[in-house]
């Protein structure tokens, strides 16, 4: 999953990108809010995370002019401001949720997931279910019926759970690249078919279909 941090305290910004980066997203960060703004119209991201005071363009204008464009990527605004004034112009701008500065970095990951998980037709609950199979966020695990918790790399944890999210769909090489590495990362679908010969390897050969000429559908964990 992919999510652009748009924050302009440099110490905040480069811890939360440590933060999200451990726990499995792909993040581009930008500090100005019409680069935001631009980036956002631009990128397919997953989720947006956005300060309130930016330079350039604060931050209620920019998710206010992504709303108005018809971009409806879920949106987490932050805010130094504890005004409850404040929290209401935010959302009536069109952000999802909001949180106080300064907020526990647990609480700011489970925000995230469930957002996501509500973006994608999901319940948020302890661990993300999809076609048989159990993910644990928090320690990147996976379990089913016939399967043994098992441990994923990074980059499998990553693939296989934006595939439960999106459970039932056909997802090209490209699409999964867009939404599995950030700006500045090179994209080589080579990469996305080893992950996945991977994540096949311990969830069973038929647990991800190949549509030739479409890309992968998740079907789940062979009994």
């Amino acid at each position: 999953m992919r999510i652009l941090l748009v924050e302009d305290n440099v110490a905040l910004a480069d811890s939360l990108s440590t933060l999200l980066k451990r726990a499995g997203y792909a993040v581009d960060w930008r500090t100005d809010g019409r680069d935001a703004l631009i980036l956002g119209e631009q990128e397919p991201y997953d989720l947006a995370i956005v300060d309130l005071g930016l330079p350039g363009m604060d931050g209620l204008q920019v998710v206010q002019h992504w709303r108005e464009g018809g971009l409806h990527m879920p949106v987490l605004m932050l805010t130094a401001r504890s005004r409850w004034t404040e929290r209401v112009a935010g959302l009536q701008a069109g952000a999802d949720d909001y949180l106080t500065k300064p907020f526990h970095n647990e609480e700011l990951l489970l925000r995230i997931q469930a957002l996501l998980r509500r973006a994608h037709g999901r319940e948020p609950s302890a661990v993300l279910k999809a076609c048989g199979l159990m993910l644990d966020e928090s320690t990147q695990q996976v379990s089913g019926s016939a399967l043994a918790a098992t441990a994923l790399s990074a980059s499998e944890f990553k693939l296989l759970r934006y595939m439960m999210l999106n459970q039932g769909q056909v997802l090209s090489k490209t699409r999964l690249a867009e939404h599995l590495y950030d700006y500045e990362d090179e994209r080589d679908s080579n990469v996305i078919e080893v992950q996945i010969n991977h994540l096949r390897s311990k969830l069973g050969r038929s647990a991800i279909t190949t549509r030739r000429g479409q890309g992968y559908i998740l079907v789940g964990h062979e009994s």
